[in-house]
C-alpha cells in the first residue's frame, strides 16, 4: 500500500471526539496484525507497549490523538433542520455550503446533511451586508419536511455530524487534499513507527498509540499520562501552515515543525537541545514554529510530578475544514525524525533532557 493510499484510508475514517471508536477499531486491527498486544485507558485510548530488555529503562510515551473537528445536534427546528454545538474549533466561514454525515444513534443510520448557504439572490434589494455567523446560527439540513420526519429517520439531540469528503492528490502529487489531517497524520505516524520497530530491541520502554478527545481540551492525555507513567512525552500532531496568507509561521513542504512555543506549553531547554542534535544528525528538515493553539503536550507536561513533553510536527494548509493540503514529504521527514528519536534515547540521554 502506499502512502497516499493510507491517507487516504486514515482520513476518510468520520471519528471524532468522544467517538473515536471507527479509528481505534482500524488502529487496533494493524496494531494486532503488526503482532502487537493493544491496550485501552478508560476513556478510549489506544496503546503498545514495546518493553526494553535494559534494567533501569525509561518510559517514553509517543502518541497521536483520534479525533476530528465536528458538531453535535443541540436542536431540531419545526422545519426539520438542526442547530449544532462544535466539537472542537471551528471557523464559521468554513462552514456554510459543505456535506457532512449525520450518525444517528437510535436508528444507526448514516444520514447526508448540508450546511446551509445564503445564496446571494436573496440579498438583493435588502440592502443587507452578510455578517459573520455564530455557529449555533448555521444551519444544518438534510432535507427532511419537519421535525416529526427527522425523528422518524432516527435523528435526537446529541448525534454526532462528522464531515464528509473524498481525499485526492493534488496535480503534482506532491501534496493530499483531504479532511482530517489533524489528526490522522499522527495516527499513521504511529502506525509506521510500529512497524519499523517490529524486530529493534531498544534502552527504553515506548508506550506508543492514540488519545481521545483532544480537539475538545486535551482530555485523553491527561488520562494516559497518568496510566502509563512516562518520564518523557512526544505527541505527533498537526498544527495550520499561515504560508498562503502571507506568514512564514508553518510552510507546507519545509519539513518538521520545531514547536518552541505555544499558548500551553513552551519547550524545555534539555529538550530543544536533545531534538535540535537528532534533527542534525539524522538529516531532517526542520522549520522553527510558533503556535496560537497547543497540543497534548501542553496537558502531558502538566501530569503527574511533570513530563518534559514536545511535539514531532507537520504543518497543512486549511486545517479544521473539508479541504487540508498537507505535504508527502513533510510526513516522511516527520517519520526520519521520530526514528531517528527513538533510537537515540536511553537512560542517560533521558534524564539530561530531564536536568536541563
Amino acid at each position: 500500500m502506499t502512502l497516499f493510499d493510507k491517507i487516504k484510508k486514515l482520513t476518510e475514517i468520520q471519528a471524532s471526539s468522544g467517538f473515536e471508536g471507527p479509528v481505534r477499531d482500524y488502529l487496533k486491527q494493524e496494531m494486532t496484525a503488526m503482532g502487537y498486544q493493544p491496550e485501552f485507558d478508560g476513556l478510549g485510548g489506544i496503546f503498545v507497549t514495546k518493553t526494553s530488555q535494559v534494567a533501569d529503562a525509561p518510559v517514553v510515551m509517543i502518541a497521536a490523538h483520534m479525533d476530528e473537528v465536528s458538531f453535535m445536534v443541540s436542536s431540531i427546528k419545526a422545519d426539520g433542520t438542526f442547530r449544532v454545538v462544535p466539537l472542537g474549533g471551528w471557523n464559521p466561514l468554513v462552514v456554510s455550503g459543505q456535506r457532512f454525515s449525520l450518525f444517528s444513534s437510535q436508528a444507526g443510520k448514516k444520514i447526508p446533511v448540508v450546511t446551509g448557504g445564503l445564496p446571494p439572490h436573496l440579498l438583493r434589494g435588502s440592502n443587507a451586508t452578510p455578517g459573520m455567523p455564530e455557529i449555533g446560527q448555521i444551519v444544518f439540513d438534510a432535507g427532511f419536511e419537519d421535525a416529526d420526519e427527522a425523528a422518524a429517520y432516527g435523528v435526537a439531540i446529541g448525534d454526532l455530524i462528522i464531515p464528509e469528503t473524498e481525499t485526492i492528490l493534488t496535480a503534482n502529487g506532491k501534496n493530499v487534499i483531504s479532511k482530517a489531517w489533524d489528526n490522522r497524520y499522527g495516527c499513521l505516524m504511529v502506525l509506521e513507527l510500529l512497524d519499523y520497530l517490529k524486530d529493534k530491541e531498544l534502552p527504553v520502554t515506548l508506550v506508543i498509540g492514540a488519545n481521545v478527545q483532544e480537539e475538545v481540551g486535551l482530555r485523553g492525555a491527561k488520562v494516559a499520562t497518568t496510566k502509563f507513567k512516562p518520564e518523557l512525552f512526544f505527541a505527533v500532531d498537526c498544527s495550520p501552515a499561515s504560508d498562503t496568507f502571507g506568514d512564514d509561521n508553518g510552510r507546507l513542504g519545509a519539513g518538521v515543525t520545531m514547536r518552541y512555543f505555544d499558548p500551553g506549553h513552551i519547550m524545555l531547554p534539555g529538550m530543544k537541545a536533545f531534538l535540535t542534535d537528532t534533527a542534525t544528525e539524522a538529516n531532517v528538515k526542520t522549520q522553527p514554529y510558533m503556535a496560537k493553539g497547543g497540543t497534548d503536550a501542553g496537558a502531558a507536561h502538566l501530569s503527574n510530578e511533570g513530563v518534559p513533553s514536545t511535539t514531532i510536527g507537520v504543518c497543512a494548509r486549511y486545517i479544521h475544514s473539508h479541504q487540508t493540503i498537507s505535504s508527502l514529504s513533510d510526513f516522511d521527514e516527520a517519520q526520519k525524525m521520530i526514528r531517528a528519536i527513538v533510537e537515540k534515547l536511553d537512560r542517560a540521554k533521558v534524564d539530561k533532557i530531564k536536568n536541563y
